[in-house]
């Protein structure tokens, strides 16, 4: 029965990691449709549609499906659909706040969505500007850690190029800096020999709330919540979870 039963979890699992990355495709489509809608279907031209191409191949997104999405977004190709970007802001367990961004066809389904999602998971929507004051749009270029790559050397790769700060994470580096530098910070990471993961517009934090293992498994439900909607594009929070907590996270996983 054991062998069954691991087999029952591990198919589980599967299903779950394939319909996370149905999702992760489709978001990934979106952003190349909407960069390509807004500047350009040439990448040469628009860094945004360059920097969501590279994503979407490093995330291993079909070629076809990738050329497809720059035409309907260029207007090429018919089927393009009117994306609109909407922000929530809210609050989530322990008072983390949420930043999260859609980008949708259908105003209201999005609101009602990322409603239920956080009253199901204790927390709440808030006001306009609640929220937001404390977040500011940045440029972020993340680094995968690798031989010969760590935060000296990434620091002086990058600082001429108008990087602000290099913050190291459990598997990666995140080097952050105004958007109107993330072409040319990007370019310096390559130019030193480094490969990177992503480069975007994110917004990030000015304070952020330290949680402990069970606030932080409560505000990631709360993110596994709104991640699993189709509107939802992006989710930005201001928690802080220590290595020692995300190594308890991780322990839950397995």
């Amino acid at each position: 029965m054991s062998g069954h039963s691991k087999w029952a979890t591990t198919k589980h699992k599967k299903a779950a990691i394939d319909a996370k990355r149905g999702k992760l495709f489709a978001r990934l489509i979106k952003n190349i449709e909407v960069a390509a809608r807004t500047g350009g279907g040439d990448p040469a031209g628009n860094p945004t549609l360059f920097d969501a191409i590279q994503k979407a191949k490093k995330n291993s997104v079909p070629a076809d499906n990738i050329t497809r999405a720059v035409k309907r977004g260029s207007g090429e190709e018919a089927g393009g659909a009117d994306w609109q970007t909407i922000m929530y802001e809210g609050y989530g367990p322990a008072g983390v706040a949420f930043l999260v961004e859609c980008l949708t066809d259908n105003r209201n389904r999005a609101a009602s969505d990322v409603r239920v999602a956080f009253t199901r998971t204790g927390g709440s929507l808030a006001d306009p500007g609640s929220v937001a004051y404390n977040f500011s749009r940045k440029g972020v270029v993340e680094v995968a850690k690798a031989d010969g790559v760590d935060e000296d050397a990434i620091l002086m790769a990058v600082l001429d190029a108008g990087a602000e700060e290099v913050e190291e994470g459990a598997e990666s580096f995140e080097i952050i800096c105004d958007p109107a530098n993330l072409v040319a910070v990007r370019n310096a990471v390559t130019e030193a020999g480094m490969d990177y993961e992503s480069a975007e517009s994110q917004f990030v934090p000015a304070t952020r709330i330290g949680v402990d293992l069970e606030g932080a498994r409560r505000v990631m439900r709360l993110v596994d919540a709104l991640e699993d909607l189709d509107d939802v594009q992006n989710v930005y929070t201001s928690v802080d979870i220590s290595a020692e907590v995300a190594a308890g996270l991780e322990t839950d996983e397995d």
